[in-house]
């Protein structure tokens, strides 16, 4: 598969999961609206609609505000401020380096120059944040600095400018907003049944509709139940396909993937969490922050849970681009 259609199967299985995900949110608004709210008839989707103005008023204030709340909670420091700040040339080397790689790479992406910040942690990793181009951040820790040369930090902020330019910093900011609706939606119903508002109503729901009424009804209650983790699974599912495009854009800007591809590696080798990223920005980093090791495993199990794929099959769509070989899988593939 060349770069141009791993992008495209990379977009039509986020629209997949988008799609999922918005009628997963319809399943459980239709059940509150008719179980609990409209006696087996609805004509307004009460319910739905009232989630996803909260869920809609949630990612409005992250789309304005979020990116501060991220950086402050990571202690970023402006790259200004450190570049004003360094006691060593060879400090004030990186800094002026990262700062001409991210003009570079914006000028090859065909965005504004984001913001960009340094974080005091010497775990290499980085991530982007921001509502659109027009207004994005980009953010690396010094470990990260200090690990790569020039053309693996090209490869990295190349990957993040991916994020931007492709507006994956707004759609995750959907995907929480569309996350936060299905558990509001799911704890009204909870609550409601609980107090027994829905009980009758749900009886003579299914008596009315038959077979048909009672299977919904099952449903119903089965999607409320499983709602949380069905959501959450769902955003990890587009935060995955998303780190694959971003690759695939990153070597598309650099025309480069072994520059990403030996970033990393570097970044993978570097086995210690990155203290000053929390879990809630876990899914916005170039490699799991938190160093959890499902991440690192492949299969079904690990397609459900991991925020981030697997890094050994990052790298080698990577090196696949490049046309090189993957010595690694080689290696454990190879008879003895």
């Amino acid at each position: 598969m060349n770069l141009l259609e791993q992008q495209a199967a990379n977009r039509r299985k986020t629209w997949l999961v988008m799609i999922l995900f918005t009628g997963f949110l319809l399943l459980i608004g239709a059940g509150v609206d008719l179980f609990v709210i409209g006696n087996g008839v609805t004509f307004v989707p009460v319910a739905s609609i009232a989630a996803l103005a909260v869920g809609g008023g949630q990612a409005w204030w992250s789309l304005q505000n979020g990116d501060r709340s991220v950086l402050a909670s990571a202690s970023a420091v402006p790259l200004t401020t450190e570049l004003a700040a360094a006691t060593t040339d060879e400090d004030r080397l990186r800094y002026r380096q990262l700062q001409n790689v991210v003009e570079e790479m914006a000028i090859a992406s065909g965005i504004p120059v984001p913001a960009t910040y340094v974080i005091p942690d010497d775990d290499p990793n980085a991530f982007a944040t921001g509502r659109d181009p027009a207004h994005a951040s980009l953010a690396v820790t010094r470990g990260l600095l200090r690990a790569l040369n020039r053309e693996e930090l090209q490869g990295v902020v190349a990957h993040e400018m991916g994020h931007i330019r492709n507006f994956d910093i707004r759609l995750m900011t959907v995907v929480a907003a569309l996350v936060g609706a299905v558990v509001l939606l799911a704890d009204w119903s909870a609550r409601a049944m609980r107090f027994g508002g829905g009980r009758g109503r749900s009886r003579r729901d299914g008596n009315g509709g038959g077979m048909a009424g009672l299977a919904f009804f099952g449903i119903w209650i089965v999607a409320m139940i499983l709602a949380p983790l069905i959501a959450n699974l769902l955003a990890m599912a587009v935060s995955r396909r998303r780190e694959y495009q971003a690759d695939a854009t990153g070597a598309e800007l650099t025309r480069n993937p072994m520059g990403l591809a030996h970033a990393l590696e570097k970044i993978e080798d570097a086995v210690d969490p990155t203290p000053s990223i929390k879990r809630g920005t876990a899914h916005l980093c170039i490699a799991d922050p938190l160093g959890r090791h499902l991440n690192d495993r492949q299969g079904a199990w690990a397609d459900l849970w991991a925020t981030h794929p697997p890094m050994a099959r990052r790298i080698a769509a990577l090196k696949a681009m490049a046309y090189e070989p993957d010595t690694a899988s080689a290696t454990q593939t190879a008879p003895r």
